[in-house]
């Protein structure tokens, strides 16, 4: 069975990022999208996994040249049905794990905001940011997104009553670290686990971002705010969301690397 395939053609992912808390992900992500290309002009960006296109589709709207790469075909459908001929964005199939498409030191932002959540081996991860890296270009920017292990521990463990069946599963470690399986769909990672990967590439890391923090243990809270209190709610994210000692408890982190030129 491929559960990638059957949980994107089931799962509403664009309802995901549209919600109120969805949105602090995105506008998150687009903040630091917009510091990493500040200075370079006319920059060229790469977007591997692009989903239903909510990165790639804003940048390449606002003028900006796109390649967007997706594997499932049903997300491809979505990305494309968003577009209407006129922007400058060139949108293939394709996986992270093989980006022979495109020569070395090709472009100016690299971003990889979702294929890390279904990779399970150490192999695949190195060889996906080993083509993130390839394929980006000296002194410029890979952008690469991850599920964290303790939200999950704390939310769907303890919070949502799946303790035993993870435990029978043997699904966790004895230090509480998540071991996934495809069938899980998603791979999670505690922030050692990342500077482990990036130790193997000529880049620096930046800043690593917690991109919702502590929005999803309030989900039904963030979702219900009138617009200032969403508003102060940001201020307050942007205020904190580089502080390293809350780094491993967001559900998601961006993890900002510079290609060693």
């Amino acid at each position: 069975m491929n559960y990638l395939d059957e949980y994107y053609n089931n799962h509403d992912e664009e309802g995901r990022l549209l919600s109120r808390h969805g949105q602090v992900e995105y506008l998150t992500n687009m903040r630091y999208i917009k510091e990493c290309l500040k200075s370079v002009s006319n920059p060229s960006i790469l977007e591997v996994g692009a989903g239903t296109g909510r990165y790639s589709v804003t940048l390449a709207k606002q003028g900006l040249q796109v390649t967007a790469v997706e594997l499932i075909e049903h997300n491809l459908e979505v990305l494309r049905s968003k577009l209407n001929g006129t922007e400058p964005i060139n949108v293939l199939q394709g996986n992270v794990l093989d980006l022979s498409a495109f020569e070395n030191n090709s472009f100016d932002l690299t971003m990889v905001l979702g294929p890390m959540y279904h990779l399970f081996t150490r192999e695949d991860k190195l060889k996906a940011l080993s083509e993130a890296v390839r394929v980006t270009k000296p002194g410029r920017y890979i952008l690469v997104a991850y599920c964290m292990n303790e939200p999950t521990v704390i939310q769907y463990c303890f919070g949502k009553g799946n303790l035993q069946r993870v435990i029978d599963d043997k699904l966790l470690t004895s230090d509480w670290h998540c071991i996934s399986e495809p069938k899980e769909l998603f791979e999670l990672e505690r922030t050692e686990d990342i500077e482990s990967y990036n130790a193997v590439f000529p880049v620096k890391r930046i800043k690593l971002v917690a991109t919702d923090g502590a929005t999803n243990y309030m989900r039904q809270k963030i979702d219900e705010m009138d617009d200032y209190t969403f508003e102060k709610w940001m201020d307050y994210h942007f205020a904190i969301c580089e502080r390293q000692d809350l780094i491993g408890a967001s559900h998601h982190t961006l993890d900002i690397l510079r290609k060693n030129d």
